[in-house]
C-alpha cells in the first residue's frame, strides 16, 4: 500500500555530533523500492517505503548480522541540496528498547536515530525530527501499529537519539536512502515492518554570487582595476539590489570608471544598477594613478555589500575574507603588472555581433581522451584536437588543478606533459563550425622554474584557408611577450593568476591553434609543467553581404570589337557581383535584376562562377533542372534576372554574368 503525500514545512535546524555503530559501517547495499517526489524550493518532499514485511520477520535470530540486517531503501530521484531530514518509521514490535533504527544518505553516511531505548514498550509509530525539544529516548508508552494503521501523520514526534540534521545537511538527495532496523535480542520476540516515510527539505530559492578582483597595468604610473560580481549559473533567481564596496587604498588615485552601474569614489561604492540573471557576469573597470615611491606594496580588497535573494555560502557586507563575495589584490609598485587584454566586448560590438560563452563548466571531457566538444548556442560544435610530442603525465582532462584564480569556477582543459626535451611541444587545434568576427581565451600558469623549466604559448589562427596569423598575447606577471610567443621567467602557483595569458582574435577565425612548449631558457631535459585552457569568449558570427554590377561593351554595328560604344545593336556584358565579408555563412541567398526598356535580353547568355572574371558554368534561362545548384541557379522571366546561391561561405562570392543588346 502507498501511504505517500506531499507535505510542505519550515524547519530550524540544531546540530548535534552523531554517533555510529562502526558494525553497519559494512553493511551492504539490499534492493531498491521507489516511490519519489518532485522537488520545489521550499518544500519539504515525502518519499515512501510501504512494502510491508512479513509478520516477525525483524527477529533478533539473524537481524544485526552484517549483510542480513532488515533494511528498507528509498530511492530519491530528485537532486538537490538537502537542507532538513525527518523519517517517519511504522512498525510493531514487542518490548521497543530491543531494536535500533539507523539511516544510510546516499553519500554513506550513517546517523544511529534511535538506540536500544523504550524500556518494556511496544510498538512503533514516530516521526523522528530534530526540531522537536523531547528526545525519543524518552519515548515509554505504547504505540498503535498495524498493517491497517494510517500514517502520515504518525502517533507521536520526537527528536532522534543522534541528529540527522548534523550529518546529512548540505549532502545530495540523489540516489538511495537506507533504513536499517537492528533487533539485539535473540528471544523470540519479532517485529513487523509497515512503513517509512522520508521528509527531505529543498534549499530556499538563492542568487550564488561571487566576486573577483584583477588588477592590469599599461604603464609604471597607472593601473586598471577589474570587478566582476557573477551569478552562479546554478542560481534559483536573478540578483537584485547588489552593490559593492571596494575604497581605494592609499598609493592609487582615482581616475575613471566604466562599465556596468556606476562607482562613487567617495564612498567607493559600485553600485550595478540591474539584476544578474543566473549564469551572468557584470564588470566595471577602475582606473587609477599609481602615487606610491617603487617597492611600496599595494592591496586593495573589495566585498559585495548588499544583495538579494540570500546568497547560500556568502553573507553581504559581514567582512569575512574566506567568502566568495570578498576578493582582495596586491601587486609591488614598480614590479611587473598583467597586460590589459583588448575589449572582446568591443570587438564583437565593432563587428555588429554580441558574444557567446564557452563555459567549460556546462561541458565535459572523457578523460584520457585527445580529443573533444562543445555544443553552443547561436555557434554550433567547436571541436578540439590535442597532439603532444611528449608524454601526458595526467590524462587529459578538465579539473581545477590550475584555476587561474577563479577558484571553483576555474574549471579548465588541463594539460600536464612531461618532456624529454626543450623542442618537443603540445598542439592544440581549435576548430569553429564556421567563422567568428573575433575570439578571446585564457591560458593559465604559463610560468618559469630554474632549472626546470620555461613555458612558451604561441597562439595563432586561421581564417577560410588563409595564412596563419597571430593572437595578441596579454602577459600575466610571472610572463612576458617576446616576440609572438609569451614565454614565462617566474614560478605561478596552480590556484593563482599570476601566470594567466590571454589570447585576442580582433579579426575573423575559424580554427585556433595552440602550441605549448618550452623557451630556450629551459635545460635540454625540461621534464614535467602543465597548463590550463579557460573559457573562450566568441563573437556572434555574422554574414555581410555586398552586391557589385558591373558592366562592358562588347561590340557594336559600327565599330566591331574595336573601341565599341554603347549603341543601338551594341552587345553589353553586365556582371552582378554577390559577396560575403562577414565571418558567418550565408544561406538561401537570392538576388533579382529588372532589365531596363532600352535592351533586349541575349537568350542562353548566363554564366556563373565565383567571381565576374572566372565565370564559366552555363546557365540556362529557366527556373529548373541541375544547372541551378552547381553550384548556383539563375533564370530569366518577364524582364527580371534572378540570382540563387544556396549558401555563402565567409569570404566567398558569387558573380553571374550574362549580355543584352541595345535596342
Amino acid at each position: 500500500m502507498n501511504r505517500g503525500l506531499e507535505i510542505q514545512q519550515e524547519s530550524r535546524k540544531q546540530w548535534q555530533t552523531a554517533k555510529v555503530r562502526a558494525w553497519l559501517l559494512v553493511l551492504l547495499l539490499g534492493f531498491v523500492y521507489i516511490l519519489p517526489g518532485t522537488a520545489y524550493a521550499q518544500t519539504v518532499n515525502q518519499y515512501t517505503n510501504s512494502t510491508d514485511s512479513a509478520a516477525g520477520e525483524i527477529s533478533g535470530a539473524d537481524s544485526c548480522t552484517v549483510g542480513i540486517t532488515f533494511q528498507r531503501d528509498i530511492f530519491v530521484s530528485d537532486d538537490f541540496s538537502v537542507q532538513d531530514v525527518n523519517v517517519g518509521v511504522l512498525m510493531s514490535h514487542d518490548t521497543r528498547s530491543e531494536f535500533a533504527l539507523f539511516l544510510r544518505s546516499p553519500a554513506g553516511s550513517i546517523v544511529t536515530m534511535k538506540n536500544l531505548v523504550g524500556g518494556t514498550a511496544d510498538n512503533f509509530n514516530v516521526l523522528l525530527d530534530d526540531d522537536t525539544a523531547t528526545s525519543v529516548d524518552t519515548h515509554t508508552a505504547n504505540d498503535t501499529a498495524t498493517a491497517g494503521t494510517v500514517v502520515p501523520p504518525y502517533q507521536r514526534t520526537f527528536s532522534p537519539s543522534n541528529s540527522v540534521d548534523a550529518v546529512f545537511t548540505g549532502q545530495g538527495s540523489f540516489g538511495t536512502w537506507t533504513l536499517f532496523v537492528c533487533d539485539f535480542v535473540d528471544n523470540g520476540v519479532n517485529g513487523t515492518f509497515f512503513q517509512m516515510d522520508l521528509f527531505l527539505e529543498t534549499p530556499p530559492p538563492s542568487a550564488d554570487l561571487s566576486l573577483a578582483k584583477t588588477v592590469a597595468s599599461s604603464s609604471p604610473s597607472s593601473a586598471v582595476y577589474t570587478l566582476s560580481v557573477t551569478n552562479s549559473a546554478g542560481s534559483d533567481l536573478s540578483a537584485t539590489g547588489v552593490t559593492v564596496r571596494d575604497i581605494l587604498p592609499a598609493g592609487v588615485t582615482f581616475v575613471s570608471a566604466s562599465g556596468t552601474g556606476s562607482f562613487n569614489s567617495g564612498t567607493g561604492i559600485w553600485t550595478l544598477g540591474t539584476d544578474i540573471a543566473p549564469g551572468q557576469t557584470m564588470s566595471i573597470d577602475l582606473s587609477v594613478n599609481v602615487t606610491a615611491t617603487a617597492g611600496s606594496t599595494i592591496t586593495n580588497t573589495a566585498e559585495i555589500l548588499t544583495a538579494s535573494p540570500t546568497d547560500p555560502d556568502s553573507t553581504p557586507g559581514n567582512g569575512v575574507t574566506t567568502e566568495d563575495d570578498f576578493a582582495s589584490r596586491s601587486f609591488t609598485v614598480g614590479g611587473r603588472l598583467p597586460g590589459i587584454p583588448p575589449n572582446i566586448g568591443g570587438i564583437c560590438a565593432a563587428a555588429g555581433s554580441g558574444t557567446i560563452l564557452l563555459d567549460w563548466n556546462n561541458h565535459s571531457w572523457t578523460s584520457g581522451s585527445t580529443t573533444g566538444s562543445a555544443t553552443l548556442a547561436n555557434l554550433g560544435t567547436v571541436n578540439f584536437a590535442v597532439a603532444t610530442e611528449g608524454v601526458f603525465s595526467v590524462p587529459l582532462n578538465l579539473t581545477i588543478d590550475n584555476s587561474g584564480g577563479f577558484g571553483s569556477a576555474g574549471l579548465s582543459l588541463y594539460q600536464n606533459i612531461e618532456y624529454a626535451t626543450r623542442d618537443e611541444v603540445t598542439t592544440t587545434i581549435v576548430t569553429l563550425p564556421t567563422a567568428v568576427p573575433g575570439a578571446q581565451f585564457t591560458v593559465f600558469d604559463v610560468d618559469f622554474a630554474a632549472n626546470d623549466f620555461a613555458d612558451k604559448l604561441t597562439v595563432t589562427g586561421t581564417f577560410n584557408g588563409g595564412a596563419p596569423f597571430n593572437a595578441t598575447l596579454t602577459n600575466g606577471v610571472v610572463n612576458f611577450n617576446l616576440g609572438n610567443d609569451i614565454v614565462g621567467d617566474g614560478l605561478s602557483g596552480g590556484t593563482s593568476d599570476d601566470g594567466n595569458v590571454v589570447a585576442t582574435f580582433a579579426q575573423p577565425v575559424d580554427t585556433i591553434t595552440i602550441t605549448y612548449g618550452n623557451h630556450t631558457t629551459a635545460p635540454n631535459d625540461p621534464m614535467g609543467q602543465a597548463i590550463s585552457i579557460y573559457d573562450f569568449t566568441f563573437c556572434t558570427p555574422a554574414t555581410t553581404l555586398s552586391v557589385t554590377k558591373l558592366s562592358s561593351v562588347l561590340n557594336d554595328p559600327v565599330n566591331g570589337n574595336t573601341d565599341p560604344k554603347s549603341i543601338p545593336g551594341a552587345t553589353i556584358q553586365y556582371c552582378i557581383l554577390i559577396s560575403n565579408a562577414g565571418s558567418a555563412t550565408a544561406s538561401t541567398i537570392s538576388a533579382t535584376d529588372t532589365l531596363p526598356a532600352n535592351v533586349t535580353f541575349v537568350a542562353a547568355s548566363m554564366q556563373s562562377g565565383s567571381n565576374c572574371g572566372s565565370a564559366a558554368t552555363a546557365e540556362d534561362d529557366d527556373a529548373t533542372g541541375a544547372d541551378e545548384n552547381d553550384p548556383f541557379g539563375a533564370s530569366f522571366s518577364g524582364g527580371t534576372l534572378t540570382a540563387t546561391a544556396a549558401s555563402l561561405g565567409p569570404a566567398e562570392g558569387y558573380a553571374l554574368t550574362f549580355q543584352v543588346t541595345v535596342d
